[in-house]
């Protein structure tokens, strides 16, 4: 289990400072900044560099909803929950604060939101409540659905990682101006201590709202898309 979790403590601190570094020292770098673009893309290739690394001896969630989304289908035991979703957490914190050390290192830096999660004044395009809550769930359930497939027997094997990769960096690309993209709650708790806003007190959806979207995936894939050979 040591193994195990030291696996989604790293790959969860690589998501992070992969993902959120992207986006907070190089998606609005004068004139060649990457934009939402290319924070999906980072994103996404976080997930698929880890899964490729380590997805053979942990996993690869590096996400406490695809933790609980597994768990729910039958693919980790649920004892094993609660230290995964430890694991993740740690990662996506360590990663945030060295993160955070480096981009005060620039001498006009203001941690602002610093890649956070939000909705309403939150929402890069100001999306309510309502918008960001529906989002994360129903892109946290597809990406649920992905991972189950990618990863059943029938599936191709040692393939698993790429469909995963690009449907993170799709789910980016869809969602960033509604909530800034979460469908991860380590990922949002990591950066929310260290933004100037009221991050903290939106991070509810943000682990409400993945979750049940991770339940949903585990239930839609099971009940209506599985075989008895997958």
């Amino acid at each position: 289990m040591i193994k195990k979790l030291g696996a989604e403590f790293f790959g969860t601190f690589w998501l992070v400072f992969g993902g959120c570094g992207a986006a907070v020292l190089d998606a609005a770098f004068p004139q060649l900044g990457i934009g939402f673009g290319g924070v999906a893309l980072a994103f996404g290739f976080t997930v698929l560099t880890m899964a490729f690394a380590v997805g053979g001896i942990s996993g690869g969630h590096f996400n406490p909803a695809v933790s609980l989304g597994v768990a729910a289908a039958g693919r980790l035991p649920w004892n094993a929950l609660g230290p995964y979703w430890a694991a993740q957490v740690l990662g996506g914190l360590l990663a945030a604060s060295l993160l955070y050390l480096i981009a005060s290192g620039k001498p006009d830096f203001v941690a602002g939101g610093f890649a956070s999660n939000g909705y309403g004044a939150l929402s890069p395009g100001h999306y309510g409540l309502l918008s960001g809550f529906l989002i994360e769930t129903i892109l946290t359930a597809g990406f649920l659905v992905v991972i189950l497939g990618a990863t059943s027997r029938t599936a191709p094997a040692g393939f698993g990682p790429l469909p995963i990769g690009l449907a993170l960096t799709l789910i980016h690309l869809v969602s960033i101006p509604v909530t800034n993209t979460s469908a991860n709650p380590a990922r949002s708790t990591a950066v929310a201590f260290f933004a100037q806003t009221a991050a903290l007190g939106q991070l509810w959806l943000f682990w409400t709202a993945p979750l049940i979207g991770a339940l949903l995936g585990a239930f839609i894939w099971k009940s209506l898309i599985a075989t008895p050979e997958s």
